[in-house]
């Protein structure tokens, strides 16, 4: 089977880079002979969780922020088209335009959707047309859809008549880690994110001042191609020491123990579904304050402070949550609860392994009925 449409095996960029280092492992324990295609520069493979049963294919494209995924799918495409793997599974409805060539060959492909691209305002006009445009072929050509949240399954139901299996993102529950040099346990405010206007970085930036009077504030992200966001969050740290920039941080072990010790986590993602970050900062114990949006909700349930995307409202948020710790640490306590029963990673791969087996296993463009379970009731804490 091959893995189509991320930066590759073992890579450390967004969701799907950590379902695939998670996955691949797995459906090689599966008895699956699994390629996973790549993006020169963007993998480790000099990383000890790298496993050597996986295959790692690096292609060619333009690394451009509108056209990288397109290019780069494409080129995974024609080298899986070559080698006919027995199933594809496909990441992003951008490479929605390279699956009737898949369809012509015999190939057999699920898709996860991701999150509904064309609402992210990262995007132009053109773009957003780009999306939607891999969406409708996505459609009518993937042979099964993965939703990674209820309501991504929802809105493909209402604006594509499809359904979509229901497999979300994963955390781990990790030991006790060390504390990161210069900082104190329950002594700060973190924000992980790439800096795209759609998780509410510039809007966290108008607060981060004000909250730094009091608690020091440590953001992981970056944009990856520099701008304003980037040149605002220098000067801010250039002016306040208790504001500090650590930019994309790679190494897993260093994202968890930054969770892990955590006196608040403002998540401010809004579109996309089920956010890996979130389900991992739940997983680790943090207090949560959250943009209030229904992927958000779908989540965490009643397990965490929502406010609205503005200076005010989120500084506002993080304060409650520091000034009432105990209401806050049972709000985080509930949300570990949470993660643990509906997000492990072991579930999570092995409906993977069901949905491609039964692909693989049956007529070539089958359709099957989706599974689209209702949430699980969420365990809920006092405010």
């Amino acid at each position: 089977m091959a893995i189509i449409g991320t930066r590759g095996y073992p890579s450390y960029y967004g969701g799907f880079e950590t379902a695939v280092r998670k996955l691949a492992p797995y459906l090689a324990d599966q008895g699956w002979k699994v390629t996973v295609y790549g993006r020169p520069g963007t993998t480790r493979l000099d990383d000890p969780s790298l496993d050597a049963r996986v295959k790692t294919v690096l292609t060619r494209g333009l690394q451009t922020k509108s056209l990288s995924t397109l290019t780069y799918g494409f080129t995974s495409t024609l080298h899986a088209l070559v080698h006919k793997p027995d199933v594809a599974l496909v990441m992003n409805v951008a490479n929605g335009f390279w699956l009737p060539l898949l369809r012509a060959r015999g190939i057999p492909s699920i898709v996860n959707v991701d999150g509904i691209e064309w609402d992210r305002a990262k995007w132009n006009g053109v773009a957003k047309a780009v999306f939607k445009a891999g969406a409708r072929l996505t459609a009518l050509f993937a042979n099964e859809l993965v939703v990674d949240a209820l309501e991504i399954g929802r809105r493909w139901k209402l604006k594509f008549n499809r359904d979509g299996i229901f497999i979300p993102y994963g955390g781990d529950v990790p030991t006790a880690l060390e504390l990161e040099e210069g900082l104190t346990h329950q002594g700060y405010v973190l924000v992980v994110a790439r800096f795209v206007p759609e998780n509410t970085i510039a809007e966290f930036l108008d607060a981060a001042m004000e909250i730094a009077v009091n608690c020091p504030v440590v953001i992981v992200g970056s944009s990856g191609y520099g701008g304003e966001i980037e040149d605002r969050l220098r000067r801010l740290a250039a002016v306040s020491d208790n504001i500090r920039w650590l930019g994309h941080v790679s190494d897993h072990q260093r994202l968890l123990s930054l969770w892990q010790h955590a006196a608040v986590y403002f998540h401010g993602h809004s579109v996309g579904g089920t956010n890996p970050a979130l389900v991992q900062a739940m997983a680790c114990g943090v207090p949560i304050v959250a943009r209030n949006t229904v992927y958000n909700r779908e989540v965490l349930g009643e397990n965490a402070l929502f406010v609205e995307p503005h200076g005010t409202a989120i500084s506002d948020g993080v304060y409650r949550s520091l000034h009432n710790p105990r209401a806050a640490t049972q709000r985080a306590e509930a949300a570990r609860n949470v993660a643990t029963a509906r997000y492990s990673w072991k579930d999570i791969c092995q409906s993977y392994d069901d949905a491609l087996a039964e692909l693989a296993g049956r007529g070539a463009f089958s359709r099957r009925a989706a599974r689209m379970p209702s949430p699980s009731p969420s365990t809920s804490a006092g405010a």
